[in-house]
């Protein structure tokens, strides 16, 4: 495993794989399953499916889906969206998936944090933090998909979150989301500074040299990317890729 964790993010849609741009316009990439495959074969040390419609829609997690999924998945998965209770938590773990990613359900009910770190360890619950920039220059919290805002700051968020129990926190920056203009180097520092958790950083890849620069300047632990992995060229053409192991351990070195 890489010293430094480079995550592809997939955006799950109904039976679908999506990419969206600041959390919105999801353009069709394909098949799920025939990204797991692909990904299967690129050393890629883990991966991370969040289902982008399940809070927004008032649902659960897609059990079938995920069973399916994590059938053909040869390395570690992580999985959110539509997670409201420890049931569904431990439903998702025993699909075989290895971390659970809470959101909405973490800021709407915080003691749901301290009772999955309970019942399944820390190592296996990741409180996912989505931030914009508001009107007057600050950050705030966000859920749904960036459909609800919420009266948080994210470095007081991510502290409680740590308290209650959180073993990583992924941190995305709607504003960069899907953008591949480079990560929110000032969140994440901010962030990342202010716990002793692993954070992975996500919204903005475009290069190796993001990846680098969110670890050196940012502080992040661990890096993901949507985009960068998905879209090839200016006109963005769908095609799943992963960098070379060789070139990803020169970034880290």
């Amino acid at each position: 495993m890489l010293a430094t964790r480079v995550i592809p993010s997939l955006l799950l849609k109904g039976s679908g794989l999506v990419k969206t741009t600041k959390f919105k316009n999801p353009v069709y990439i394909g098949d799920p399953i025939n990204a797991i495959k692909i990904f299967n074969t690129k050393e890629v040390d883990e991966l991370v499916l969040l289902d982008i419609t399940a809070s927004k829609e008032g649902r659960g997690p897609a059990f079938e889906t995920i069973r399916n999924i994590t059938n053909e998945c040869f390395m570690p998965l992580s999985y959110g969206g539509g997670i409201r209770s420890i049931d569904d938590i431990r439903a998702i773990l025993k699909a075989g998936i290895e971390k659970i990613v809470v959101n909405h359900a973490a800021i709407a009910d915080p003691g749901l944090i301290k009772k999955a770190a309970s019942e399944f360890g820390s190592q296996a619950i990741i409180v996912s933090i989505d931030v914009k920039k508001s009107l007057w220059g600050g950050y705030q919290v966000y859920s749904s998909s960036g459909a609800k805002v919420w009266e948080k700051d994210p470095v007081r968020w991510a502290r409680m979150a740590e308290g209650l129990g959180a073993g990583e926190i992924y941190l995305t920056a709607v504003d960069n989301e899907g953008t591949m203009k480079g990560y929110d180097l000032e969140l994440i520092q901010s962030v990342s500074s202010a716990v002793r958790i692993p954070v992975i950083a996500s919204g903005g890849a475009a290069t190796i040299e993001d990846f680098r620069m969110a670890k050196s300047q940012g502080g992040a632990s661990a890096v993901a990317a949507g985009a960068m992995f998905v879209f090839q060229g200016p006109h963005r053409a769908v095609l799943i890729t992963y960098p070379p192991r060789d070139a990803l351990e020169r970034a880290f070195g």
